[in-house]
């Protein structure tokens, strides 16, 4: 336990760590609850929050005799691609000065320094891929509404997903079948039969792969062939829509995290005001200081869209948008997967992130956008390494075909042996 604490100072995974674990160990995201330890999702505004229960998926964890570990670090509210966006910046576990990516960077941390470990994590528009890619490590994310959000801090209802990141896709699987399924305390969660088609058709985006880095879009290339001599068909198809995926998610997103940020006013959870006897305006605008720069500019903007004046113009035509893709995207998947690389991009070092303006890190959600706006269960596992850095590959088929997607993945597993590669060793 004491290695563990001195390499989470040097990484920054976990927020908080358990004084001992006996049973098999997984770590929640700071953004999920449990019970009695303090859940802030990284943001100040919740500092001391202490929730009185377990979230569902925590308590089904628990009910299967795993030990919770303890929470991990996160960007502000899931606000971030890199893991950057909180006071203690994440950091890569293969070097320590690039990012480790977000917004569930610390549970990619501890799955890649942990050799016993799962970690219960969350998605939004890549929170899982992204960090599980950069990190060396399997990322899976369900079905929306497979798997209970009671006891998650919501970023935005209609898009946030409940995960799993582990070691290797059997893991995934044991930790799925222990926390999916109905609970009376979620009306979105759904009880439809998860199933798994057998079809073994690969089909390539022309759009996604639009601007992916040369030195990406070669190992993505020999993933193809080398699933190509497995025995899968790959055909290139265009879904036109798809070129309008980054700027509904947004305009949807935004609005739906200015409408859950609006609860947090400096009464209650967590953060208090205790100027009580300043007026109206000045006391929340004080109370809403306690947000970072990505939080405030994300309530701005999210207000903006869905004002009376504009909301047909920007959120009900995002919504439209959205429906449309999810349409055309179930229709082509029913008949295999897609694959793309992750990121457009090799992981960046942290002082180089930091550089890019925010219109140009949302663009770098391009590839992870798509299965989350539509709510497609997809996977995230590594396929090469480039300057000691892992890369990794997405792949998503059509809702409730969950099962197809580990499948998938064990094949991987199976037929190309995969190293874990460590610049400060495994615990």
């Amino acid at each position: 336990m004491q290695e563990l604490k001195k390499i989470n100072g040097e990484l920054n995974a976990f927020s908080n760590i358990s004084t001992s674990v006996d049973k098999f160990p997984f770590s929640v995201k700071d953004n999920i609850c449990v019970k009695n330890v303090e859940t802030t999702a990284s943001s100040k505004i919740l500092k001391g929050y202490i929730p009185p229960f377990n979230a569902t998926v925590v308590e089904r964890m628990l009910e299967k005799k795993f030990g919770f570990l303890g929470k991990t670090n996160m960007d502000e509210f899931g606000f971030g691609s890199f893991g950057t966006n909180n006071e203690n910046v994440a950091r890569n576990p293969f070097n320590n000065e690039y990012v480790a990516g977000g917004s569930s960077s610390g549970a990619a941390i501890a799955t890649s320094i942990l050799k016993y470990h799962v970690a219960i994590a969350e998605s939004t528009g890549g929170s899982i891929a992204t960090p599980a890619a950069f990190c060396g490590v399997t990322g899976f994310v369900p079905t929306y509404g497979t798997v209970s959000r009671y006891g998650l801090i919501d970023y935005a209802n209609s898009l946030d997903k409940i995960g799993i990141m582990a070691r290797s896709i059997d893991d995934v699987k044991i930790t799925y079948d222990t926390i999916k399924g109905p609970d009376r305390y979620d009306a979105t969660c759904t009880d439809n039969k998860i199933g798994n088609h057998d079809n073994k058709k690969i089909f390539i985006i022309d759009q996604m792969l639009d601007g992916v880095e040369e030195n990406v879009r070669s190992h993505f290339d020999n993933f193809i062939s080398k699933m190509e001599n497995e025995g899968y068909a790959i055909e290139e198809k265009s879904v036109d829509v798809l070129d309008k995926a980054i700027a509904s998610y947004y305009i949807v997103a935004m609005a739906e995290a200015s409408t859950n940020l609006a609860k947090y006013t400096g009464f209650k959870y967590g953060f208090k005001n205790e100027q009580y006897g300043h007026g109206y305006n000045r006391f929340f605008t004080e109370a809403r200081n306690e947000f970072g720069k990505e939080a405030k500019r994300r309530i701005v903007l999210g207000t903006l869209v869905r004002s009376a004046s504009v909301k047909d113009k920007y959120y009900i035509k995002a919504l439209k948008i959205r429906r449309i893709m999810l349409n055309e995207l179930n229709k082509l998947l029913s008949g295999g997967f897609i694959a793309s690389p992750v990121m457009p991009m090799l992981t960046p070092r942290i002082d180089d992130s930091e550089k890019l303006n925010p219109v140009e890190v949302y663009k770098m959600d391009k590839l992870t956008i798509p299965p989350n706006l539509c709510g497609l269960p997809h996977v995230s596992f590594p396929i090469a390494y480039r300057d000691s850095m892992p890369i990794g590959v997405q792949v998503m088929t059509s809702q409730f075909n969950d099962y197809a997607i580990m499948d998938f993945a064990k094949i991987w597993e199976e037929k190309f042996e995969y190293k874990y590669r460590y610049n400060i060793g495994e615990l």
